[in-house]
């Protein structure tokens, strides 16, 4: 990709996203921009990635085509205020904190700008993210296509209207939280069983991998998929009408309720 992309902010997500484009090919390390506080951040991404870095966020915003704004919520305001002058028109900016609206980030900028919206997760680190994006009526078709293209180095991307963005920590930001949880419920189970902790941790970790792939790869729909284990009168069946009078599914589903209320309240 002939474009230079920038992060202003070089923590977790955004060494993630570099590291998944640079992994995928997507676009040549030298084309890639990072700011951050501290010289040792720097020192460390550049020795990592190759990339140019550098401790000026307005060097960053001038230099890029797209611009990732991957500080935290708080920090918005200041870095915005540092660059907004300063920001070439055709400049896309991306956005990956939970919280910032297009509308928000207009406010920030006293003006219209071209805006992405994304919210990828953690398993981004593995190149098995998924991002949520979504964007303003400035940004151009062939714009949107370059920047799903980035974020497909790193996992999956689902494009969707923006009144839905509250409802996204929920399925697919916090979600990985859940996953962990039952992974290690599984992995104790395992112990109680007489497997070692790390024997119970690969194959419960394995199951849920696979499981996932099931259902992406197959297509088929999860219920069916569930009853392809269940044996009439099996083990399986057991698990599962005991998962159901313990109101498994209703336990994710208020988790679900409760984490997107705290988006919302948050957003605002």
């Amino acid at each position: 990709m002939e474009k230079t992309i920038g992060f202003i902010g070089c923590g977790k997500m955004a060494q993630s996203i570099i590291q998944g484009l640079i992994r995928a090919q997507t676009i040549e390390p030298t084309r890639i921009i990072a700011s951050a506080k501290s010289d040792e951040t720097l020192e460390k991404v550049r020795n990592t990635y190759g990339i140019h870095v550098t401790l000026n966020n307005l060097e960053v915003a001038q230099k890029s085509d797209f611009l990732v704004l991957a500080v935290k919520p708080n920090l918005y305001q200041t870095v915005i205020d540092e660059i907004k002058d300063k920001l070439n028109e055709a400049t896309v900016i991306i956005t990956i904190a939970a919280g910032i609206s297009l509308d928000g980030l207009e406010e920030r900028f006293s003006r219209k700008v071209k805006a992405v919206r994304t919210m990828p997760n953690t398993p981004s680190l593995v190149g098995e993210g998924m991002t949520a994006m979504c964007h303003n009526d400035l940004v151009t078709d062939k714009e949107l296509q370059q920047i799903k293209v980035l974020f497909e180095s790193i996992g999956k991307v689902e494009a969707i209207e923006e009144r839905l963005m509250d409802a996204i920590p929920a399925v697919s930001g916090s979600s990985p939280a859940y996953v962990y949880m039952l992974i290690e419920a599984l992995a104790d189970g395992a112990v109680q069983q007489g497997f070692t902790k790390k024997q119970g941790l690969n194959m419960a970790a394995q199951a849920v991998l696979g499981a996932a792939k099931m259902v992406l790869e197959t297509g088929i729909h999860p219920a069916e998929l569930k009853d392809h284990v269940c044996t009439p009168g099996g083990a399986t069946i057991e698990a599962v009408v005991s998962l159901e009078q313990t109101q498994f599914r209703g336990t994710i589903l208020k988790a679900m309720e409760q984490c997107t209320k705290k988006s919302v309240l948050l957003s605002k």
